[in-house]
């Protein structure tokens, strides 16, 4: 995973410094700093390709329904942003998860890099349409009232934080002060964010307030584990998407039962430990409490081979 990680950066490097077709150089491109504004860069696409993208996105807003006033509604944004198929299938599956446990039917997006190759019709999950996606959330909610639930997943770096990656046809990141500003622009004050990445701890600080509640794969100096692109989950979604989150249990014990089997498989495997990350904001029940006593009484079967036998 860390080879194919340092390759897509170097990759994403190469393409931002390659000569234009001017046959000039881009002199002080640093991919870093750029990540940091959510960059991407697509080439190789036609323009009605992009025109599909336009299509699919603005269906998926248009399908969004309004909240109700006087009700704590939930809104779900699940995005795959690699094109490692263990990413779609993962993002997609905690969208209905998610969706279900907390009432946000006609109120989920879903968007997944590479997705448009599987005939779905589902919107490219890029930076762009992230966050695109969240700006359409955002004008449907009532801000001081609903939450927002974000679910992403793909390879992540301590540095430019959450990649993106289209096979071979776009590079980009998203760095944590990126994510931090776009949400924090957007107005999004009460809001659940599950970082299923590498190094994803790195987040943490910047995504952090009373209202929020922030649980990522690793800490930000370590790896997470099981995103190989034919498996079906990665330890961390596995664990707590597919396991805890399905059952009527409190969110505060399904993240315990999903950090216990990743030490567990991690152990298993004699890797090192992720350490997964967890905040709850001392504000973040006045709309918790409110969710979770709407959380089906029934577990929904689990989906997929176990990431542990993927490994």
């Amino acid at each position: 995973m860390l080879k194919r990680l340092k390759a897509s950066l170097l990759a994403l490097c190469m393409l931002a410094t390659a000569p234009a077709a001017t046959g000039q150089q881009q002199p002080g491109f640093n991919p870093i700093e750029a990540a940091k504004n959510g960059w991407s860069m697509e080439q190789g696409r036609s323009a009605s390709w992009y025109l599909a993208q336009h299509k699919r996105l603005a269906n998926a807003i248009a399908a969004l329904q309004p909240q109700k006033n006087g009700v704590i509604d939930a809104y779900v944004v699940s995005i795959g942003l690699d094109s490692d198929p263990v990413f779609r299938r993962e993002a997609g599956e905690a969208v209905k998860v998610l969706a279900r446990r907390y009432g946000a039917a006609g109120h989920s997006i879903f968007l997944a890099s590479g997705a448009d190759d599987q005939g779905t019709g589902t919107p490219q999950g890029s930076p762009t349409n992230l966050a695109t996606a969240l700006a359409a959330v955002a004008a449907k909610m009532n801000l001081k009232e609903d939450v927002l639930i974000l679910f992403a997943t793909t390879h992540g770096d301590p540095n430019s934080g959450l990649a993106y990656r289209d096979g071979d046809k776009g590079y980009g990141a998203i760095a944590p002060s990126r994510l931090a500003n776009l949400l924090d622009d957007l107005g999004f004050e009460r809001r659940m964010i599950l970082l299923s990445a590498c190094y994803s701890g790195v987040f943490l600080p910047l995504l952090s307030n009373e209202n929020s509640i922030i649980v990522t794969a690793a800490a930000s100096n370590r790896t997470s584990f099981g995103c190989a692109p034919g498996n079906d989950w990665t330890f961390f979604g596995d664990a707590l998407i597919n396991h805890g989150l399905r059952k009527a249990q409190p969110f505060e014990k399904a993240t315990e039962e999903a950090i216990a089997l990743i030490a567990q498989w991690e152990k298993s495997q004699e890797l090192l430990a992720s350490r997964p990350q967890t905040f709850v904001g001392e504000k973040a029940n006045v709309w918790l409490a409110p969710l979770e006593a709407r959380v089906p009484k029934t577990e929904t079967p689990k989906v997929g081979k176990p990431a542990i036998e993927s490994f």
